[in-house]
């Protein structure tokens, strides 16, 4: 319990520290949320940027509803709650990131393809308001920063990150530098990222980082298992979890972060590289086109209820 309480309080972790103050989100999802959170729980001030006015109401609903749920685990009280809160701003208008030290884009990563012109027309606005030496980052999985770095006038404040799902448990961010990215500005986003409590993994630009890379051909393989009737959904995720350590398996993991986003990354992957290992698995498909897309519909892998997986029968039809 001790643990749990410490690592919500807002005591000494929560004093800022170094010259990073306020920091802009663009894009409020999922991730984008997590972040926000993260950011606000350690001090910071927060400014996120979205589409609407009726969106930014939603958001800050889902934030509190997130954070009552921290409070009934003991994890904060209700004035640590109001405190968090105060920290976070709402907008629509890009200006209002003008005194931002770093502006992240996360954008929803449910959409299909790279929206690679959408993140630049991003980069060109978050530039037109914030000062020189503000970083300006994009949250990455199948994306290389120098793509979206061309647009920029400043090209060495840019950088690619990849947070890891959930925020709040995962302990390092995946950090991308492009060839004209500064030692400044990595050295800042390092910085901010000791703050939140997280550690660089500093990588060489490649579509899809390490984590990205890695976990796809692994969901593909065990996909193929469960086709060929080799084993359970729930066999192979508890024998993946033994042998590697994991605290979930290859599909619960999938279900965590969305069928449909995996079948995207599959997709942009496949595209960048042509191999095979990289090719969506036919039941990964069927699952998405069956709107099956993981714990946020409700069925996946497993189905759910009340966010937890409680069976894992998959039709036949489905998986032939």
């Amino acid at each position: 319990m001790h643990n749990q309480l410490s690592k919500y309080s807002l005591g000494e972790q929560m004093k800022p520290k170094g010259k990073i103050q306020t920091v802009g989100i663009v894009g409020c999802g999922s991730i984008g949320q997590q972040v926000v959170l993260q950011v606000a729980n350690y001090g910071m001030d927060v400014v996120f940027l979205d589409v609407s006015k009726k969106r930014i109401k939603e958001i800050f609903v889902s934030l509190e509803e997130q954070l009552d749920l921290i409070i009934r685990h003991w994890g904060i009280t209700a004035s640590e709650k109001r405190l968090i809160l105060s920290r976070m701003k709402g907008t629509t208008v890009y200006s209002d990131l003008h005194e931002c030290d770093i502006v992240i884009e996360t954008i929803s990563s449910r959409q299909r393809g790279t929206l690679i012109e959408l993140r630049r027309e991003i980069f060109k606005k978050v530039e037109n308001v914030v000062r020189e030496d503000t970083v300006i980052a994009s949250n990455l999985s199948t994306l290389m920063i120098s793509d979206l770095a061309s647009v920029l006038k400043v090209k060495d404040r840019a950088l690619g990150v990849h947070f890891l799902e959930p925020v709040d448990k995962t302990r390092i961010i995946e950090v991308m530098r492009c060839m004209s990215t500064s030692d400044k500005t990595l050295e800042t986003f390092t910085r901010f990222a000791r703050m939140i409590n997280k550690r660089v993994i500093s990588i060489h630009e490649s579509p899809g980082n390490i984590s990205t890379r890695i976990l796809l051909p692994v969901f593909n393989e065990a996909c193929a298992v469960l086709m060929e009737g080799v084993a359970s959904v729930q066999d192979i995720d508890d024998t993946m979890k033994e042998i590697m350590g994991y605290n979930v398996g290859p599909f619960e993991l999938a279900d965590r972060i969305g069928l449909d986003k995996v079948l995207k990354y599959m997709d942009n992957l496949y595209a960048e590289y042509g191999e095979r290992k990289y090719k969506a698995s036919p039941i990964l498909k069927r699952l998405v086109r069956a709107n099956f897309l993981g714990k946020h519909t409700g069925k996946g892998f497993y189905n759910y209820e009340s966010g937890k997986p409680v069976s894992n029968t998959i039709s036949c039809a489905i998986i032939k």
